[in-house]
This record gives C-alpha cells, structure tokens and sequence, in this order.
C-alpha cells in the first residue's frame, strides 16, 4: 500500500515551525538573511510553491519582511527568547555501575582548561604554528594516496599499513641510527594511544611503574588508570636518576622515560646513563618505554642513540619500546604516531590495536608514507628545524633582556619548550600569575603541576617556573608576549 504523502499545508506548517525556532533561538539574529525560495525547497525537498507559501506565513505573522529586489531577511524588532535556564548537572554515574578501571578514571582530577581562543600570546607547549605545516606537500601526498585505485574497500592491518611501517624503517635508521623491521612496528593514533596500549598490556593493577618527577601527565593518568602502582622517580639536569632504582621485590614491571628531552626540564639523558639503565631492566625485567616525542629537534647537541638502538649492543635485549609521533614536526591533529616493539610483544600490540579501533585511519597512513618515500618529510623537518631555533633563539634573548639574572632557564638544547624559572617570585603566587597573565591575553602554563603529588623526595622549587612553548609563535609575538610577561610580574611584585 502506498504512504499518502503529506498535506502541503502540514509541510508549511513545520518549515513555519522550524524557522521561528531558529529566530527564537538567536541562530537567526534580527535582519539576518534567510536562504532563497529555491534554497529552501531544495533542502526540504519540496516544490518552491511550498516555500514561497510558508515564508508568505511568516512575513504575515511579522517574522520576516521582505521588498521588491531584496533578499528576505528577519524582521528587525524580534529578539531572541529568554534563555532557558541552564539544566542541572547529572547524576553521577553510580559507582557500581563502573568496571574498576572506570572507577579509577573517575578518581583522576582533569587539568582545568581555559578557553584559549581570546589569548594574544599563547606559550602552550604542544601547539604548532599553523603557518608551518606543509600544505602543498600533504595535499599532493592525500591526493595521491585518493588516486591509488584498490580492488575493494576494507579494513586494513591493526598494525599499520605495510607501506608507512617499511618507510618508517628506514626513516628511523637514518634519523635517530634504529634499526629495526617493519613487523616490529605498529602504527597507533599518535603517542598517547601508544602509551595507553603500553599501560593496559604491560602493568597489572597494583604493579609498580617507574615514572620521571616531574613528568608526562596524561602518562601517569593512564598508568594509574590501569591500576598501577606508580612511583615517582627524580631528575635533574641529565634526566632520569638511574642511580639507586630499585632492585628488591616487587621489582617494578615498566619505567616510563623521555630520554632525548626529559619532559618537562629538558634533560638529555647521557649515553652513560641510558647503558645504567638498560643494565638496570635486564637486571630486573622491567620493560622501557621510551617517548622520543620532539627527539627531531636538536640546537646545541649532538644526537644521542635511541635507547632501542642502544640495547642492540647491550646483554638481555627486547626490553624497550620504542614510541614515536608526528604531533611535533606535522601536526598534533594528525594523531599519527607509532610503536617500535620487541619482536615478541609486537603480534599482541597489533591484536590489542584491533579490538581499540581496527586500525589508524589509512588514507593518513598512505600520505604520510609518501611524504617519507618522496624525501618531503625530511626536507620538511629540517625546514622547521631551522624556525623553530630562530624562535627558541627569540625567547632566550627576550627572556635574558628582560628579566636578567631572575630569570634561569632550562631545557633549551633541544625540544620546542624551555622552563623558565622565575627566582624572584615565590611558587605560591604562581595561580596568581597564571590568572593575572590570562587576564592580560597571555597564556602562561607552569610546571607545578607536573609533579607527582605528595612525593617527599621530589618536590617543586620554592619559586615559579613556566613551561614555555614556542612553536605555535613567530618571533615578533614571542617577543612581545615576553613584554607583556615582564610587565605582570613587575605588577604582581
């Protein structure tokens, strides 16, 4: 039997609803223009007898007015309705309701987050300068990745694609001297999926994990997440203190480190201590996951070996996971990264990358392979190698001309971030900076947070230092952003 389709009258009736709605809403502000006839029959899917009907309703009615020539527009003296109250906050969700693991996320404490978008001078470490990703190499790349004509669409390998995983071998043989095969690898959505991966397959709850302090702490979330024991270990300025680790049972099952740029101090572990240390996990049987997060940029160094490539030439191997992103030399909205594993561990990975999301999405995958084979990748990464100095270059010389001996900066020889330790300012100001400085257009993000809490051994400075970024600026903002610095801490002081 066939459905009678609606009265023209009711379809007139909803456009008519639908309209004042919007105006109601605010989502059409008074003499806003609203589409043609035409437009609106097309996206209602009616005659434009229809539409000319319902707007002739509602220009009678005193919504909309309209003149000969002109386009119809909202008439002007209707404001929007008063906003309805703002709903109440849900119920949580009963703690029964939860798996253990979601009980446990529900205890971590977010960082609160302000709303960015208003800041003049932004020094948020993570951020890159729009201007600086390579539009015309990606879009080539993407448009030959589309080109590829396959027999089907389908999903691909949990572990990556095999073209991406084998131009990675080779990009990771010449950058950072690792030597690895493409079944090692798994491609994952950017470093923090690898991470997670890390905690749920390698820490049972209640494990001990080893963890710098200060340090990562969307890492340390999603190890205590997992329910794992985790115990801050001291840096200084070389990174992670590999002397006196612990050997008694229980023996620690994971130690996560930043070795080529301790996050956020910016220690460079030396080779020395990285020998120490995979001595120390062979000793005990603890697996290392080492965030080689911004390893790309280096200033006044040298570039030191991976700890993977490292262990190939050191007793007991196939203890070091290896994690890598583009999130600091693309884009951290590509959430593309991956996995160098021990060759046992890397089957279980690429299973565990199913059952989170199949696979990382492969037209990405394919741009990104292309980009690699062809050598833009590479010339890409030395190009911003070379801003990203002359802003670093930028900050230090504001920083120095501006504040002099109170100021001490660290973690400058490599990364896109250095600490800036204010000695004249006493750490229990800090909130009061940050506030201030927001207040001024200027994001300001200090490094007391990243310390693990209620940690004796390791604790603050007694005054304020700042996690500065500066990737996302040029060099004139990064500039006068430091002016606009100096002057709240001269008022706050």
């Amino acid at each position: 039997m066939t459905a009678t389709p609606p009265a023209p009258s009711r379809i007139t009736d909803r456009i008519c609803r639908a309209i004042v709605e919007q105006i109601a809403s605010g989502a059409l502000a008074p003499r806003a223009r609203v589409p043609s006839t035409r437009v609106l029959a097309a996206e209602w899917g009616v005659s434009r007898t229809t539409a000319t009907a319902a707007y002739d309703q509602l220009i009678a009615q005193g919504y909309l007015q309209t003149r000969q020539g002109a386009a119809t527009r909202v008439a002007p003296g209707i404001a929007p309705a008063a906003a309805r109250p703002a709903p109440e906050e849900p119920a949580p969700v009963p703690s029964a309701a939860l798996s253990a693991y979601g009980r446990r996320l529900a205890a971590l404490t977010p960082a609160p987050e302000r709303d960015r978008e208003g800041l003049a001078f932004d020094f948020r470490y993570g951020d890159l300068a729009d201007a600086d990703f390579p539009r015309l190499a990606w879009r080539k790349a993407v448009g030959a990745a589309l080109l590829r004509r396959r027999p089907r669409l389908r999903y691909g390998d949990p572990a990556g694609s095999a073209r991406l995983r084998a131009a990675l071998k080779g990009y990771l043989w010449r950058a950072r001297g690792l030597r690895c095969e493409p079944e090692q690898i798994v491609v994952v959505n950017g470093s923090q999926q690898g991470i997670d991966l890390c905690a749920r397959l390698l820490v049972d709850p209640g494990s001990p994990v080893l963890m710098e302090n200060p340090g990562y702490v969307l890492a340390r979330q999603a190890f205590l997440a997992a329910g794992a024991q985790v115990i801050p270990v001291g840096v200084d300025e070389d990174g992670l203190r590999t002397q006196g680790l612990p050997h008694d049972p229980p023996s620690p099952r994971l130690v996560y480190t930043t070795p080529s740029h301790q996050y956020p101090l910016g220690g460079v572990l030396p080779v020395a201590r990285r020998r120490e240390l995979l001595e120390w996990a062979a000793r005990t049987g603890a697996v290392i996951v080492e965030d080689d997060y911004d390893s790309e940029y280096r200033f006044d160094i040298a570039p030191v070996p991976t700890m993977q490539g490292l262990e190939q030439s050191t007793a007991g191997g196939g203890r070091v996971v290896y994690v890598g992103t583009v999130s600091k030399t693309l884009s951290p909205t590509l959430r593309l990264g991956w996995l160098v594993l021990p060759p046992a561990l890397a089957p279980l990975f690429a299973e565990a990358k199913r059952l989170v999301d199949r696979h990382t999405p492969a037209l990405e995958q394919e741009a990104l392979a292309e980009l690699i084979e062809s050598g833009a990748y590479e010339r890409h990464v030395r190009r911003v190698r070379r801003t990203n100095g002359a802003r670093r270059a930028a900050l230090l010389a504001a920083l120095a001309e501006s504040f002099g001996a109170e100021v001490r900066v660290a973690g400058a020889k490599a990364g896109l971030h250095v600490v800036a330790w204010l000695d004249a300012l006493p750490r229990a100001r800090e909130q009061e900076l940050v506030a201030r400085a927001y207040a001024a257009g200027l994001g300001l993000y200090p490094v007391g947070p990243l310390y693990a809490p209620d940690d004796p051994a390791t604790s603050p400075p007694p005054c304020v230092g700042l996690v500065m970024g500066y990737a996302g600026l040029d060099e004139a903002a990064i500039r006068r952003g430091v002016g606009v610095l100096k002057r709240v801490v001269d008022a706050l002081r």
